[in-house]
């Protein structure tokens, strides 16, 4: 039997408070006791996202969460701008067209960030455009776009900015009120340190604005029906009552660590990650690095999708394999969650190990040595 470490960006590794929150016998949703524990996560979750407006919840993965931003701000017909710099950005397009909204996308070169002067030249070249959809973090590709720029410059427009957060969020600064985000989605399986099955979207006042003149089918993800419901401490359907237990309990460790913290954490641990990379002679796909995980380009003739199985079978660490193009290509070694230095320390002497043994000769304990410098520092 191996012992299990959950180095991808997601599902992440649980804290064990957490795990035995989720342990306890379930109450009945619609009780008193129940709306306590809503009243003090939502107060938390306005927390998390740094706004002071309104975070619905849905039982949902992530991806929920962003069909809901679509459906619940847009009519058929109606126009959008898309970021597509990796899967998640194509993902945003695909909601819109499933819809049969019509949009325009940056197509963004995998591994840098989109240019915020690209996104305001089409909001004034295209006057019609109602949203404007972005990623935070760039998960298949381990970018980090500028949302504080892309916010100054949509909230001149009547535009919405919407952006999926959803690995991003605890891991990169998101000052969703600060930086004009109308619409910030996440999930529970990231940062927030849960199993997958909730989701999460902060609604301000221009999306709720645009929310009345949406026509698009909705029902289960209904802001209107999530809104009312908030409104009264409630949700509009049955609840995912052992994961709340274990929200509450995750929202908990995140405030004693402190938010500010948290992200340093990331950020240390993501800087360690860079620099066992480069000592290991492996070069970063990201030109504007995340800290929520890290792309390390395989050489040639290395497959990654064997590293990241020997890994897993060797050791019983799960690292992320690439997508679409950059399939075989590279590992994502996520620093996400419940992740500190020793958990670090550990995936890159595996990952050292497993190169020497897969033909990409590297000095032993040489990315163990750069991440340690950088945790001295």
């Amino acid at each position: 039997m191996k012992k299990i470490l959950l180095m991808a960006p997601g599902p992440t590794s649980i804290p064990s408070q957490v795990l035995l929150a989720m342990a306890k016998p379930v109450i009945h949703h619609r009780t008193e006791e129940f709306k306590g524990i809503l009243k003090e996560i939502n107060e938390g979750l306005q927390y998390v996202f740094q706004t002071k407006n309104p975070v619905l919840m849905f039982s949902a993965s992530g991806t929920g969460a962003m069909e809901a931003a679509v459906v619940n701000t847009l009519s058929r017909g109606d126009h959008a701008l898309v970021v597509k710099g990796g899967k998640f950005g194509e993902r945003w397009d695909e909601l819109c067209k499933a819809y049969g909204v019509n949009t325009l996308t940056l197509d963004v070169e995998w591994g840098r960030a989109v240019d915020p002067s690209e996104i305001e030249s089409a909001l004034k070249k295209n006057a019609d455009i109602k949203a404007v959809f972005t990623t935070l973090c760039e998960t298949s590709t381990c970018v980090r776009n500028d949302i504080e720029k892309i916010g100054r410059i949509v909230a001149n427009h009547k535009a919405v900015l919407v952006v999926d957060a959803i690995s991003g969020l605890c891991a990169d600064d998101l000052r969703t009120d600060d930086w004009s985000v109308d619409i910030a989605v996440s999930g529970s399986q990231k940062g927030i340190m849960l199993p997958p099955g909730l989701s999460f979207a902060s609604i301000g006042p221009k999306a709720q604005a645009l929310m009345k003149s949406s026509n698009l089918p909705k029902y289960y993800l209904s802001y209107e029906k999530a809104l009312k419901s908030l409104a009264k401490t409630d949700t509009p359907f049955t609840s995912a009552v052992s994961l709340i237990y274990g929200l509450k309990e995750s929202i908990a460790l995140l405030k004693k660590e402190g938010l500010e913290n948290v992200i340093k954490r990331h950020a240390r641990l993501a800087k360690a990650t860079r620099a066992a990379a480069g000592a290991l002679g492996l070069e970063l796909l990201s030109k504007a690095p995340t800290n929520v995980a890290t792309a390390m380009v395989m050489h040639a003739g290395i497959d990654a999708d064997v590293i990241r199985k020997k890994l897993s079978a060797d050791f019983g660490i799960t690292v992320a394999g690439g997508q679409d193009k950059l399939k075989g290509k590279v590992i994502r070694v996520a620093h996400l969650g419940y992740c500190e230095e020793a958990d670090v320390i550990t995936a890159l002497s595996a990952i050292e190990m497993t190169l020497n043994r897969t033909g990409h000769k590297c000095e032993p304990g040489a990315a163990v040595a750069a991440a340690e410098k950088v945790f001295a520092e």
